[in-house]
């Protein structure tokens, strides 16, 4: 039996839909490996964050009460001695801002390897297969991995993990050495805010580079009212000052998962994608029909956006 631990990640309060998905990774390890799955909520609320993370196919929970928000000393002690601890063979950590902070140091500290930004993992025997993206998105490598390891998760790839556990959950017994501890957060001050929160959007109108230049902008906003909808982008037209940062959808943004999600002139990067592959329906609108968009989404239209979203904003608008 060979057990795993992943670490769940917050911000602000709130458990990230990482952090649920991070359980579905490591339950299907699990079960390859016949091992228990060990989940971690280190500071915040640990308490409220393992009764909303005892979800079907967790076997323990172990809590970390120090501090309120992700700190690299803290979250790195803290995992270091979980692993000395349960002695697991895999350790998954979500491919976020604060996991991407902290895992190479963990994996340095405890002399492991590591892969990231993970979008598959199998194993065969005592080997772990994880599957990840290069080249944009256009080609997928395998990286075997022997004994023991780290790896991060990229968020929108697995499911939610859904369903009532009976895990058991308990504090973890680590001291955290202060002295060791570098930085803390003393507070936070929103970028390019604003009033819209296009995670929470049940239909998401986006936009890309194919819209050419900024006063072609309005076509879209007159198609995001005519369906009720928000308007989101990708990363250039944020990049140009075209939209606010809060509008942007991917990896560098955020990751939305609307009901339904029309992406216009827009390609496709990874970057992108890793963002809203999690949309129930995809509509892209492309003129190029090899476009990567086009492979993921549930209806594709090969026709001039400027052609197109007019006259869907007439039969939606009417």
């Amino acid at each position: 039996m060979t057990d795993i631990l992943a670490i769940t990640d917050h911000r602000r309060g709130e458990l990230r839909d990482v952090s649920y998905e991070i359980i579905t990774a490591g339950r299907e390890l699990a079960n390859e490996t016949g091992g228990d799955l060990h989940l971690a909520a280190i500071s915040g609320a640990v308490d409220d964050f393992a009764e909303n993370l005892n979800r079907e196919g967790v076997d323990a929970i172990h809590t970390v009460s120090h501090g309120e928000e992700f700190n690299h000393d803290v979250y790195t002690q803290a995992v270091t001695q979980l692993y000395d601890d349960l002695a697991p063979q895999y350790v998954l950590i979500p491919n976020s801002v604060n996991g991407l902070d902290y895992a190479p140091a963990v994996a340095n500290q405890l002399d492991l390897p590591i892969v990231t930004d993970t979008i598959g993992l199998e194993t065969d025997g005592d080997t772990l297969i994880a599957t990840r993206e290069m080249y944009g998105g256009k080609v997928e490598t395998t990286n075997e991995l022997e004994g023991e390891s780290v790896v991060t998760i990229r968020s929108a790839e697995w499911p939610v993990a859904e369903g009532t556990g009976d895990a058991a959950i308990e504090a973890a017994d680590v001291e955290i050495d202060e002295s060791a501890i570098g930085s803390t957060v003393t507070g936070f001050e929103e970028v390019a805010g604003g009033d819209v929160d296009i995670s929470e959007a049940e239909v998401l109108v986006s936009v890309g580079r194919g819209i050419e230049e900024e006063d072609n902008i309005p076509i879209i906003e007159e198609l995001a009212e005519a369906l009720d909808a928000t308007v989101s982008s990708s990363r250039p037209i944020v990049d140009n000052g075209w939209l606010p940062k809060n509008r942007q959808v991917g990896q560098s943004g955020k990751v939305v998962t609307p009901d339904v999600y029309i992406a216009i002139g827009i390609s496709g990067a990874v970057q992108h994608v890793a963002g809203m592959k999690g949309s129930d329906t995809i509509v892209a609108i492309n003129t190029d029909p090899n476009a990567p968009i086009m492979d993921i989404a549930d209806y594709a239209i090969h026709d001039d956006l400027f052609d197109v979203v007019p006259a869907l904003t007439e039969e939606f608008g009417g």
